[in-house]
């Protein structure tokens, strides 16, 4: 995971728009900051993962991996223990009482994230210092130096500081070369979906490699999501081919819990309903660890279709949260924690056998940070340096040290509920409206809650930082329809934009596949074409139901972008001629479903399929309202 701490944001708010987009920017710039890490060698209980020496390299100049990579117990750490770690105060006291309990527990190989004073050359000063039986892999934390969307004088400041933090990082690793094992340039700076802030192109985070590279005698790797690794981000993201070229060695995220969380697509059925609830729990563990291992395939793979088939790989970053924060209810909990390491250990142990898979594994985190927020509660150890359950081993900590309670057992392993899906047959399935129609069905009661926020449906962005923010106005009598309505705010990425409903249950709308039609009141002056529709199923069933739609209403469907409140209503049967499987997906497992609607509204501007590719970065609201299905 980022630095950035969250992969998801939700906006459900009851003001104007234009104060969630700049809270929504403070928060993205504050969770930037935030070090969610993760990685390293073998996960928390004491299997030390697989290697029989030196990684070969993949060229004549490749340097190899230490043989400490598959040796040691690895974790990220980060020593921050307040709400604000801007203003902590970190001392040497803090990080010798972490050392020593990460000594304790075997864990000897630490994933940092920058290069500063504040911890990194506090840490490597002590480790040297104290002669501790610590090794380091260190980090050089890189701003984006993209112009889009920030002032000459803002790339200026992230150029003066990314210099500094490279070079200071050159200088630890010269002074500390036998503590620092390697050098990782940039964390999630490259994924489509990376934090405003930190975004950066192959062509920077290349050059920065490079640069530290003719300095250090240390390989070098930059740490990212399996996504961009795999050459899986959107296809009009830069090629991942520049930054493999320089690495000596691949640092991939992978973290299916997050995968999980909206506005993210599962790509694994993390409620395993088939099952029987007894079993529910082992299985969606199950599918989460082959979840992982997918993932780690997809980038060997395009590796390997490189012909970089000697480049090693290790996982730098994964783990699983401990307490259900983030919208992770029915998945986080301690023993579910101890469940993912525990098959993390297995495939660190079947690596070790067979010589396949991760030379490492880095587990994120060490401790709970509690800046992070939504994003805390992935430690091994709670902010009061008491050991979860994952790590109560009496052979490693005594019982005074252990967090409470010391007794789960697997039985207090959370899984989803059984879930009934929802049929309609009435003639009308409503979304959001002001007033209430004889005979239909809602997501929402009448009288309807005052704030969007409150509503049983909520708005999300598509990726993270989100791509859309949707807030609600309150008009006047002209605007018709009570007196409430969307404001769809986009903030596009490269590739586009998009925003969708979901009640997080999903509902059979089948009885509207023969005549029915989606309906909304749409006002804009937004310069392209849209797309609308919905989705159905989820994960590797996820299935879009899309269609362009004209802005001159030149297909009858009633759009038209003139500024003024329009009536559109598209048959499902245009819709339906439009789907696909989602992004990712194949045709195999994504089909058109409507027992199964998961997001029943969409609206997206994804530029290579609306044809919008002079309007890129566009950012004119869409005011929406009155969404409903009908027969």
């Amino acid at each position: 995971m980022n630095s950035t701490g969250s992969h998801t944001m939700q906006v459900t708010p009851a003001h104007p728009l234009r104060l969630l987009l700049a809270a929504a920017l403070a928060l993205a710039l504050a969770l930037v900051l935030a070090a969610c890490g993760g990685g390293g060698t073998v996960p928390p209980t004491g299997v030390d993962i697989a290697g029989s020496g030196t990684v070969p390299p993949t060229g004549p100049d490749a340097r190899p991996l230490s043989p400490e990579f598959s040796k040691r117990k690895a974790v990220a750490y980060s020593p921050f223990r307040s709400n604000n770690r801007d203003t902590e105060d970190i001392t040497d006291a803090m990080v010798r009482e972490d050392l020593a309990l990460l000594a304790m527990g075997k864990f000897t190989l630490l994933r940092v994230f920058d290069s500063s004073d504040k911890v990194a050359a506090r840490l490597l000063r002590i480790i040297h210092d104290d002669k501790l039986d610590f090794k380091v892999m260190l980090g050089a934390y890189i701003f984006s130096e993209e112009p889009e969307n920030r002032s000459p004088a803002e790339v200026a400041a992230n150029k003066a500081f990314n210099q500094g933090e490279v070079d200071r990082a050159i200088k630890l690793a010269n002074d500390y070369k036998d503590i620092v094992l390697a050098v990782s340039v940039g964390n999630e700076t490259l994924v489509s979906w990376s934090a405003f802030a930190i975004a950066s192109s192959p062509t920077v985070v290349a050059g920065y490699i490079k640069y530290v590279r003719d300095r250090v005698g240390q390989p070098l790797t930059s740490d990212d999501n399996w996504a961009f690794y795999a050459a899986k981000n959107p296809p009009e993201w830069k090629s991942p081919r520049l930054v493999i070229d320089a690495v000596d060695f691949v640092s991939m995220h992978t973290y299916p819990l997050l995968d999980t969380v909206p506005p993210a697509v599962p790509a694994w059925d993390w409620q395993q309903q088939a099952v029987p609830e007894s079993e529910r729990a082992v299985a969606m563990m199950d599918a989460a660890i082959e979840a992982a291992k997918s993932e780690y395939a997809a980038v060997r793979a395009h590796l390997d279709s490189l012909g970089q088939q000697a480049k090693p790989i290790i996982i730098g970053e994964t783990g699983w949260k401990a307490e259900p924060v983030g919208n992770t209810a029915n998945r986080a909990h301690p023993v579910n924690q101890k469940m993912y390491v525990d098959r993390l250990n297995a495939w660190s142990a079947q690596a070790r056998a067979s010589g396949q898979g991760p030379v490492s594994i880095v587990y994120f985190e060490a401790f709970d940070e509690p800046w992070k927020g939504d994003d805390d509660k992935w430690g091994l150890f709670t902010v009061a340096r008491k050991a979860r359950y994952v790590i109560q081993d009496p052979a490693l900590y005594p019982q005074s040290l252990w967090d409470v309670p010391p007794t789960y057992t697997q039985a207090d392993a959370v899984y989803a509920p059984t879930i009934v899906d929802s049929v309609v047959t009435a003639d009308r399935y409503t979304l959001y409206s002001d007033t209430a129609t004889a005979g239909e069905v809602r997501v929402d009661p009448i009288p309807r809650p005052a704030a969007l926020a409150d509503l049983r449906l909520k708005f999300f962005g598509w990726d993270s930082p989100p791509t859309a923010f949707a807030g609600e106005f309150t008009g006047t009598a002209a605007d018709g329809e009570g007196f409430h309505y969307l404001e769809v705010g986009p903030s596009p990425a490269a590739y586009g934009w998009g925003l969708f409903a979901t009640s997080n249950a999903s509902t059979d709308l089948s009885a509207f596949e023969a005549a029915g039609k989606l309906n909304f009141r749409i006002k804009t002056t937004y310069p392209g074409k849209l797309r609308f529709g919905f989705l159905t199923g989820s994960g590797i069933s996820a299935y879009d139901v899309y269609i362009t739609v004209s802005n001159s209403n030149a297909d009858g469907y009633g759009y038209v972008n003139d500024g003024q409140w329009h009536e559109v209503s598209i048959p499902i049967s245009a819709l339906k001629a439009g789907g696909a499987p989602s992004f990712g997906n194949t045709p195999a497992n994504a089909k058109f479903d409507l027992t199964k609607v998961t997001n029943p509204f969409v609206v997206n501007d994804v530029y290579d399929a609306t044809g919008n590719t002079t309007i890129k970065g566009n950012k004119t609201p869409i005011y929406i309202d009155n969404i409903f299905w009908s027969k």
